[in-house]
């Protein structure tokens, strides 16, 4: 397994990855991915051994001396790993970077790869002349993508990068005995400032297509029916000081929570003891929400849900059914949505049940892995 993302860095493909392949045989796998300064107790911990170096860079193509700089070395490891190992499959985190690097790879030896596609991945890559050569290089070779959604596999079609016959779909899962309900836990809502609250819930990267900004945006217009309601995110990135601006330019400091610095276990408790969740994703440019794993989780927990009308985000629930898809480009679709949840009583409720049951039926880890083995073998 190559991969840039995994843990102990948090991120929904990393989890993934290390979710799925900690359930295989662990004699059959071998992990290089980056490295992290916190590293050691976890992969200490780890059954299958895991190999570090930089798998990071600030140019991917090919044309800079960086990349290539980059490349020459992580073929060169890869190669070595191969070796030592007796690797006969590489499963690439991305197509870029970590197709590319088994691509040039396998150009000067026969160990096989293949590729998981996430859905923004290709969308940005097909907008540069060179990425765009690189992806289609890589599909090519691979002996077939794993896409997280149906959605992710449409783009790789309607981009050329590949046909129906080399493309797997596997949605990502989740550890429904890990993710769970739980009681009401006013300890934990005290110390969260989220007694007598109403809270709304979003864990994900601050970053635009993650639409926490509109979400905020729509918080006035709950307030005035539901002055109890209470907005909190969990998750960093480039986008925090612009959502701090917003807060404050809107008078929300009361309103909403940007919980940057939280634990896992802490952040499990926010899905257990919020009342509805939202993912109010759009799209931006080419980049996309290409399934939402924090979708799943909050299902697992037994919360109903809310999802932009992008990407690959309906199929984390029964539409409908377990949550909505809404079209979170705009404030007022996002308010008018939470509003009629809030207004119809039990259906909150109601849609947390039935997703907790999706999510067992479907997308709890031994299932997802009896159904990734079955790729594999």
């Amino acid at each position: 397994m190559l991969t840039e993302n995994f843990p102990p860095v948090s991120g929904g493909s990393g989890r993934w990855f290390w979710e799925l392949y900690s359930r295989l045989p662990s004699d059959k796998i071998v992990v290089l991915t980056n490295e992290h300064p916190n590293a050691t107790e976890f992969d200490n911990a780890a059954k299958m051994p895991i190999i570090r170096m930089p798998l990071s860079c600030s140019e991917w193509g090919l044309k800079s001396m960086s990349g290539l700089r980059f490349y020459f070395n992580a073929v060169r490891a890869l190669k070595k790993i191969v070796k030592e190992h007796n690797i006969d499959e590489i499963h690439c985190g991305r197509v870029i970077h970590e197709g590319v690097s088994a691509w040039l790879l396998s150009l000067i030896s026969n160990v096989k790869f293949v590729c998981y596609v996430h859905g923004e991945d290709v969308e940005t890559a097909a907008t540069s002349g060179e990425h765009n050569l690189m992806v289609k290089q890589v599909c090519k070779a691979s002996q077939y993508l794993i896409c997280n959604s149906h959605n992710s596999a449409n783009i790789v079609k309607r981009l050329n990068y590949a046909t129906d016959e080399k493309i797997e779909v596997l949605h990502p899962g989740v550890d429904a005995q890990v993710f769970k309900p739980a009681e009401p836990d006013a300890a934990f809502k005290e110390k969260m400032g989220w007694t007598n609250k109403f809270v709304i819930l979003t864990v994900g990267r601050l970053q635009q297509r993650k639409g926490q900004d509109k979400m905020i945006e729509a918080m006035p217009a709950i307030l005035k029916q539901h002055p109890n309601a209470l907005y909190a995110v969990v998750g960093s990135g480039e986008c925090k000081q612009d959502l701090e601006h917003l807060i404050a330019q809107l008078n929300l400091e009361d309103h909403v929570q940007l919980l940057s610095e939280i634990t896992d276990k802490d952040m499990i408790a926010c899905y257990q003891q919020c009342d509805l969740f939202i993912l109010p994703n759009r799209t931006i440019d080419n980049d996309i929400e290409g399934f939402g794993m924090v979708l799943v989780e909050a299902q697992a927990c037994g919360k109903a849900v809310i999802a932009g009308d992008s990407g690959g985000t309906r199929e984390t629930m029964l539409v409908g059914e377990s949550g909505l898809v809404v079209d979170c480009s705009e404030a007022g679709n996002i308010a008018n949505a939470i509003l009629h949840l809030i207004a119809q009583g039990d259906l909150i409720s109601n849609l947390g049940h039935t997703g907790r049951e999706h999510v067992k039926t479907n997308l709890d880890w031994p299932v997802h892995t009896i159904e990734a083995k079955k790729l594999f073998s």
